[in-house]
C-alpha cells in the first residue's frame, strides 16, 4: 500500500507539471515553440541526443540539434533533461469503434453480413474507418498518457469470413479522416477455425479461390463466387506488392504457410500476435515481415501458443524482425498499457531503442505513415511528449503531448472522475461539486 501511494503522489507531482506546462502554452502561439535541454529519443539512425533542443514551427518539426535558437513569439520550454519522444502508436485497436463492448449498439468492429442467410461472406470492402468517432471518450483517455495515433482494426464475427475488412491509421488529435492508406485485416488459426468450416487447411482454401476470382479463373457470375464486384476490386489492390495486410496469427505452422502463400501472390503481410513467431524469426526477416507482439503472452494458453514466451520479441529483434506492439485483448479500453508491454520485452532482453521503436518507427513504417509520424526528425509532424522519465516504465507517465505543436489538454473523463471524487466532502457526498452543494 505505501509503494502505491508513493507512485499516486509521483503521478499527482507530474500531472501538476502538466498542468503548469499547459497553462504556459495557452499563452504563446501553440504551433511554433523550442524545446530545449531535452533527452531526445528520435527513434532514428541518430539515436538519443542528449542535451538537445526541437524546434517548431507550423506544426511541423523544423530542426533538431543544439544551441537552437528561437524565433520571435515562441514559446521556450525547459525541458531540464526529461525524455522527449514522438507521439506513440496505441497498437491495432478499436478506438472511436467500441465505446462500450458489452454494449453491441456502440461496437462497429465487424460485420457478419452473412450470418441470417447461413451462408459465407467475405467482405474485403468491409472499411471500419468509415465508422470511426473522434469524439470517443477513449480517445483522450489515450491520448493523455502519451499516445498520439493508433491503427483501426477490422475484427472478425460470427457469421463474417476469416478476410475481416479494412482499417487503417488514424490520429488521436480529433480529426475524422486516416492519415495513412487501407489497411486489409484477415484471421487465421486456431481463433478463426469457426469461420472456416473448422479447419485450418480450409483456410488457405478460401484465401486460394478469393486469388482465383480476383484473377478471374472464376467468373464473377459462378455460383462457387464469394466475392462481390467491389470486394474482387478491393481485393486486387493487395495483391502484386500492393497494400498491407495484417494476419492474426501465433502457431509457428501456420505462419510458415502463411509466408509461403504471401511470396507465392507477392502480398505484403505483416503478423499480429505471433506467439510462436520466435520459431519462424529467420524466415520472417528474409521476407522483411513486421511482427506485432504481446509479450504478455506468453504461457500456453491455447494449442496455437505452446511455445509462447516472454522473450518473443528479443529473440525476433535478434534475428532481424522489425518488431512492433499491440496487445490481445481489450486492447481499445486499456491502449495506454502498450508501453507496458513494451518494457517488459526491454526486461526479457530487447535493447531498449528497439522497444522505443516499437511504439513509434516500426509500426509508422509498416503502415504507411513514416513521412509523417513515428521519429522526430526535420520535416515530420510535431507529434510529441514529454515525459517524466523513462516512457517504458510505467512509474513514468507523460508531462506534456503536443500534436502539430499544439498543447493537447492533459484530461480525460478519468482525470475529471478522479478529481471529483477526490474532493473533501465538507459534509456532503465526495462527487458532489461545490455549486451543487451551495444550491
Amino acid at each position: 500500500m505505501k509503494a502505491l501511494m508513493r507512485r499516486f503522489r509521483r503521478s499527482r507531482l507530474a500531472f501538476a507539471g502538466a498542468s503548469a506546462l499547459l497553462l504556459a502554452a495557452s499563452a504563446a502561439n501553440a504551433q511554433d515553440l523550442l524545446i530545449r535541454n531535452a533527452t531526445v529519443h528520435t527513434a532514428t539512425a541518430q539515436g538519443t541526443l542528449r542535451n538537445a533542443d526541437v524546434l517548431v514551427a507550423g506544426g511541423t518539426i523544423r530542426a533538431v540539434g543544439s544551441g537552437l535558437a528561437a524565433p520571435a513569439g515562441a514559446q521556450v520550454i525547459d525541458a531540464q533533461g526529461r525524455p522527449l519522444t514522438p507521439a506513440l502508436f496505441g497498437g491495432i485497436t478499436e478506438i472511436g469503434l467500441e465505446e462500450v463492448s458489452g454494449e453491441r449498439s456502440t461496437v462497429d468492429k465487424a460485420q457478419a453480413l452473412g450470418a441470417e442467410a447461413k451462408q459465407m461472406t467475405v467482405r474485403p470492402e468491409f472499411d471500419v474507418t468509415l465508422a470511426y468517432n473522434p469524439e470517443s471518450v477513449l480517445v483522450p483517455v489515450t491520448r493523455i498518457e502519451g499516445f498520439g495515433w493508433t491503427v483501426l482494426g477490422a475484427g472478425a464475427a460470427s457469421g463474417g469470413s476469416i478476410v475481416a475488412g479494412q482499417g487503417g491509421a488514424v490520429r488521436l488529435d480529433g480529426s475524422a479522416e486516416p492519415v495513412g492508406p487501407r489497411v486489409l485485416f484477415v484471421e487465421l488459426g486456431g481463433d478463426a477455425l469457426g469461420l472456416s468450416g473448422h479447419s485450418r487447411a480450409a483456410q488457405w482454401m478460401i484465401l486460394d479461390q478469393l486469388i482465383d476470382e480476383v484473377r478471374g479463373r472464376i467468373p464473377p457470375g459462378s455460383h462457387a463466387a464469394l466475392l462481390t464486384p467491389a470486394g474482387r476490386a478491393t481485393l486486387a489492390k493487395y495483391l502484386d506488392g500492393g497494400g498491407r495486410v495484417v494476419v492474426g496469427v501465433n502457431r509457428a505452422a501456420d505462419i510458415r504457410q502463411l509466408l509461403r502463400w504471401s511470396a507465392r501472390h507477392n502480398v505484403r503481410v505483416a503478423v499480429a500476435g505471433g506467439a510462436e513467431a520466435w520459431r519462424v524469426a529467420p524466415q520472417l526477416a528474409a521476407a522483411k515481415v513486421p511482427v506485432f507482439v504481446d509479450p504478455l503472452a506468453n504461457l500456453p494458453s491455447d494449442f496455437d501458443q505452446i511455445g509462447a514466451t516472454m522473450e518473443n520479441a528479443a529473440r525476433l529483434r535478434a534475428a532481424g524482425v522489425q518488431v512492433g506492439f499491440s496487445q490481445n485483448g481489450d486492447a481499445s479500453h486499456n491502449a495506454r498499457k502498450v508501453r507496458q508491454l513494451a518494457g517488459n520485452a526491454v526486461a526479457a532482453g530487447l535493447p531498449w531503442e528497439d522497444g522505443l521503436a516499437g511504439l513509434t518507427r516500426v509500426p509508422a513504417e509498416t503502415f504507411g505513415v513514416a513521412d509523417r509520424l513515428g521519429t522526430i526528425a526535420p520535416g515530420k509532424r510535431a507529434d510529441l511528449v514529454l515525459w517524466s522519465g523513462d516512457p517504458l516504465d510505467v512509474a513514468e507517465v507523460a508531462l506534456q503531448v503536443w500534436l502539430d505543436g499544439r498543447a493537447i489538454p492533459m484530461r480525460s473523463r478519468q482525470t475529471e472522475l478522479r478529481d471529483r471524487y477526490l474532493r473533501a466532502d465538507n459534509g456532503w457526498p465526495r462527487a458532489y461539486p461545490a455549486a451543487d452543494a451551495a444550491r
